[in-house]
Parts: C-alpha cells; sequence; structure tokens
C-alpha cells in the first residue's frame, strides 16, 4: 500500500510540470517549434562530434609497436597560459 502511495504521489507530480509546459508549447507555431527542436538537435550532435577525439592514422615503429596519436590532444590545464587581468597575486 505504502509503494502505491508514494508511486501515485510521485506520478501527480511529474504530471503537473508537463502540463504547464504543454500549454506554452499550444500557443506557438508548430514550424517555429520544430525549427527550434532541430536546431537544438543541431547543436548537440555538434557539441558531442566535437568531445571525440580524432586520431592519425596508425603506425608500426621501429620496435614493432602500433602507434595511434590524437590530432588534437588535450591542452594540460597546467601549461595554458593566464590573461594577465586573471593572475593571482601572492
Amino acid at each position: 500500500m505504502k509503494k502505491c502511495l508514494v508511486a501515485g504521489t510521485i506520478a501527480l507530480m511529474t504530471i503537473g510540470p508537463a502540463l504547464s509546459i504543454a500549454d506554452t508549447n499550444r500557443d506557438k507555431d508548430p514550424q517555429a517549434s520544430v525549427s527550434d527542436g532541430i536546431q537544438s538537435l543541431l547543436k548537440t550532435m555538434e557539441m558531442m562530434l566535437l568531445t571525440i577525439p580524432q586520431y592519425e592514422a596508425p603506425f608500426i615503429n621501429e620496435n614493432g609497436d602500433i602507434i595511434i596519436r590524437r590530432k588534437n590532444s588535450p591542452r594540460d590545464p597546467k601549461k595554458t597560459p593566464v590573461p594577465e587581468g586573471k593572475k593571482k597575486a601572492i
């Protein structure tokens, strides 16, 4: 009984915000809504592709090891230059 009460309470709590969101979307033009959704999806996909590391073609060195180097190696935060205005005084 207690589980059903908790599940029902959670369901009712989630329905309220969903209904208020649905009401605001009714006033919008459907074509504009679809366009906004597609733009958001494209931005998300672009960010995802930028986070995937890119690699050079693999090669075998004289020891027989396979070497695969990153094209864009991540910057070491300790070695990045700090702008003059952001430096902390000692």
